[in-house]
């Protein structure tokens, strides 16, 4: 893999104007109903108790903000080392790219967080008898495998949505794991094959894109990363674990003298407690060490990438950038601490087995109802007119059962934590409609 053919958008690109292409993206996705949507999704805490609990949407436009910092870092050095870069590309662009596939990093995870995916995968497992022979075993795989990162590349390239249309070099950013649910070998201990980032649906879509940037190929249908999806990782993984973190003291599930310890191992000699001490205000100094802390990530990120640059393009190097650094054994601890203290906590399990129940629930009721299509029950049917008209008519002319249920499912999974408690009530009978 080279940087000109990884960064060509297929479009004309001047590097001087105002607005590139790549400016473009980001503005697309920020301004776009899915991205909205984030505000009302559950990043680990129940919303909205408390104001300085991250949303899915802060979450993100923090993600984008150091992506942004990690591609520009990198940028900057990259074309110096390479020239003849600087003739079509800036520090700038690079960073652009990062940041525009961080803003949507999430733009595919369901209400509910993680257990939104568990409970849509769990659906069709335990449905495998009636509903199996249905699908060919890419689309099955597909199904009991609901993946955020395939979903959000789908909602990317749907042409629902087509005031996005990005570029090719910020959808390849975005595709942390370039591969198909199903594949004959996982390439283990790739952390580009740990999961999978696009369906059966979209597959010719990222094949295309991948010839196009000529990105290595390992199998058949499988891929070596975009070298900027690195950064997007790091962006994510810093701001997960540091700004968690962060959250989790301000609950009062972490103590804040542990806090403080925790981000002091980060930072290292940076650290001052005498000078931390002349700051009165608790949340203020957790706020002045998470920041930096995620200072120090972004430089040891940044380092290590452009030390590994040319593993990371031939496609030898395919490690987490964060797993890989000085940093790593102390953001292990502050990992370990939080799955414990912050991700288990009582009001976190609670949400999560909340969340369970309401999508599950949400399937019960709609799956039936599209799988009969004509010959629907009194009930099945009632359920099919609550549907959005837009989506109704998609799920009419799709070609197949899996087509429709992949529409099904762009809707459920869109849906906000608080759309989808109130559909949820409303199919269950728990609330009815007032009259005015």
């Amino acid at each position: 893999m080279d940087w000109q053919g990884l960064l060509d958008s297929g479009e004309s690109h001047k590097k001087n104007t105002d607005r590139s292409v790549f400016d473009r993206d980001f503005d697309r996705i920020i301004f776009s109903h899915p991205f909205r949507k984030l505000q009302d999704k559950t990043q680990v805490h129940p919303l909205p108790e408390h104001d300085f609990v991250h949303n899915r949407l802060t979450h993100s436009l923090e993600v984008s903000s150091v992506g942004r910092s990690l591609g520009r870092s990198v940028g900057t050095v990259i074309l110096q080392k390479h020239p003849s870069l600087k003739d079509h590309f800036s520090a700038n662009d690079f960073g652009l790219i990062t940041a525009s596939a961080s803003l949507a990093h999430d733009i595919g995870n369901p209400p509910f967080g993680h257990s939104g995916e568990d409970a849509i995968s769990d659906y069709f497992v335990t449905h495998k008898d009636n509903l199996e022979t249905e699908f060919t075993e890419q689309q099955w795989f597909d199904l009991i495998n609901f993946e955020g990162n395939a979903q959000g590349f789908r909602l990317l390239n749907k042409s629902g949505y087509q005031g996005l249309r990005l570029t090719k070099p910020t959808l390849a950013a975005f595709t942390k794991y370039p591969r198909p649910s199903k594949v004959a070998d996982q390439f283990k201990p790739r952390r580009s094959q740990k999961k999978y980032g696009f369906y059966h649906s979209e597959a010719e879509i990222f094949k295309s894109l991948a010839n196009d940037l000529q990105l290595h190929q390992l199998a058949n249908d499988q891929w070596c990363r975009h070298p900027l999806a690195f950064l997007v990782e790091a962006a994510d993984d810093i701001c997960y674990h540091i700004i968690d973190l962060e959250d989790g003291c301000n609950l009062g599930l972490i103590s804040h003298q542990d806090t403080i310890d925790l981000y002091a191992q980060v930072i290292g000699s940076k650290f001052d407690a005498t000078k931390l001490k002349t700051i009165r205000s608790k949340a203020e100094q957790i706020s002045l060490l998470r920041a930096m802390t995620i200072g120090v990530l972004i430089e040891q990120s940044t380092d290590h990438f452009l030390a590994n640059e040319e593993g990371i393009l031939s496609g030898d190097y395919d490690i987490s950038l964060t797993d890989d650094i000085q940093a790593t054994p102390a953001l292990e601890e502050i990992k370990n601490v939080s799955i414990e203290k912050i991700y288990r906590a009582q009001h976190v399990v609670e949400i999560e087995a909340a969340g369970f129940n309401v999508l599950n629930g949400l399937l019960e009721s709609f799956v039936p109802a599209i799988l009969s299509k004509s010959s629907m029950t009194k009930k099945q049917s009632i359920a099919f007119r609550l549907l959005p008209s837009d989506l109704k008519d998609e799920i009419k002319e799709s070609k197949d059962t899996y087509t429709s249920l992949r529409a099904l499912l762009d809707y459920i999974s869109g849906l906000t934590d608080s759309n989808a408690m109130s559909l949820y009530r409303k199919l269950t009978g728990i609330s009815l409609p007032s009259m005015r």
